[in-house]
């Protein structure tokens, strides 16, 4: 494989980190396989100098525009440019690379993704709500500009391994691990704390992320991801909670055929199957043992103690529109959550009464085909979330 050229945005965070754990192993085995040329992340100016130091970077960017001076500071005499602000982030992400990570978390990273294949760069996209938010925006793009839009967690990774050519297709599956409350009662879902949703039994993730996994929320936000990355409408995909986290997805064939993807539960193999694509890289991640393993399990989801698999269905049916909805309205939710303005099991109430509102409204005529009128939704639903979370507090005495 000849050097392959790297930007990644959000790469502070977990997805950030495993990718450059990647990089490092690739590096250290077949020196100068990928080149690091652009950085991106939130506010850790040292963790990002750190990095591009140590990956020898060509500018790293913190979108906390006041901790420029302490990231200037961090790269004195390294060579590395150092830049700041949300107009920096996308100009870097447009530089002319290989391949470009999206893994900035949330909506956020819509404006950087769409910079990127604008700008021809193949996307390597981390960022599920992305997709939810700017799906049909960032797919239309990519075909006009004939780049790939490689998929980068692990259930759409592993759809993406099994399609093939995607011929006599039936339907998807993605799994689910259940989460940290997979066998709990409504009445201990209700009373639970951010750091007992975020203690997931499988993955290492980042506290929004693993709270969206404790609702589901995660696996709804994929279901939608799945429908618009494979073109697949919301009654060929299926959700089942697989505990052990093993198989990631499969793809089931019109004669009865069904091809799975198994692995250990490390976010290095989709993210090296994603930077390294259509060629595969060396990992450290642990090698999968069926005989030691001894038995894979699956049950139904049980929509009545996790509400998201339905609602995003609802969404998906009704299009961009509402599925942007769903996930500006979920963002929300989630940090008044961590912030202790809600209960757990409010966050998908929450989110239900904003799309509710949203259905009964008069907003249907937004087209969701620039950023300017996602960005509308996003604020309409992030306003809306935010009313119905401020009666959520009446309501509990909050």
């Amino acid at each position: 494989m000849s050097v392959r050229r790297v930007s990644i945005m959000g790469s502070t965070g977990s997805i950030g980190q495993s990718a450059l754990d990647v990089v490092r192993h690739a590096n250290r085995n077949s020196p100068e396989d990928f080149q690091i040329v652009a950085l991106a992340a939130g506010s850790d100016a040292q963790a990002l100098a750190a990095q591009a130091v140590e990956f020898r970077a060509e500018i790293a960017v913190i979108a906390d525009e006041a901790k420029l001076p302490e990231l200037r500071a961090c790269l004195t005499d390294t060579g590395v440019e150092a830049a700041a602000g949300e107009a920096a982030i996308q100009e870097a992400a447009a530089r002319p690379v290989d391949r470009v990570l999206a893994a900035i978390v949330g909506a956020a990273g819509l404006k950087s993704t769409i910079s990127a294949v604008r700008a021809g760069n193949h996307v390597a996209i981390a960022n599920k709500e992305s997709v939810v938010c700017g799906g049909k925006l960032i797919l239309d793009e990519a075909r006009r500009k004939g780049v790939n839009v490689l998929p980068v967690d692990s259930e759409h990774s592993a759809i993406f391994q099994c399609l093939g050519d995607g011929r006599s297709l039936e339907k998807l599956t993605i799994t689910a691990s259940g989460g940290p409350f997979r066998t709990a009662r409504l009445n201990e879902m209700q009373t639970a704390t951010p750091q007992q949703a975020a203690a997931h039994p499988n993955w290492s993730m980042g506290i929004k992320n693993s709270i969206d996994s404790a609702t589901l929320m995660n696996k709804a936000l994929e279901f939608i991801e799945a429908g618009f990355l494979f073109d697949v409408e919301g009654d060929r995909i299926d959700v089942i909670i697989h505990p052990q986290s093993i198989i990631h997805g499969m793809a089931h064939f019109t004669d009865g055929s069904v091809i799975a993807q198994l692995g250990a539960p490390d976010m290095k193999t989709p993210i090296s199957y994603a930077l390294g694509w259509p060629d595969r890289i060396p990992t450290t991640v642990d090698r999968l043992d069926l005989a030691e393993l001894g038995r894979l399990d699956f049950e139904s989801v049980d929509e009545s103690r996790f509400p998201a698999i339905r609602l995003a269905r609802q969404a998906y049916a009704h299009g961009v529109q509402a599925t942007t909805i769903l996930n500006c309205a979920n963002e929300l939710a989630v940090s008044a959550f961590i912030a202790g303005h809600c209960g757990f099991l409010d966050i998908s109430w929450i989110v239900e009464e904003t799309l509710n509102r949203y259905f009964s409204g008069n907003m249907h005529g937004i087209a969701c085909d620039t950023l300017e009128e996602i960005a509308f939704l996003d604020r309409f639903s992030r306003e809306t979330a935010r009313d119905v979370l401020e009666k959520t507090e009446r309501r509990t005495g909050g």
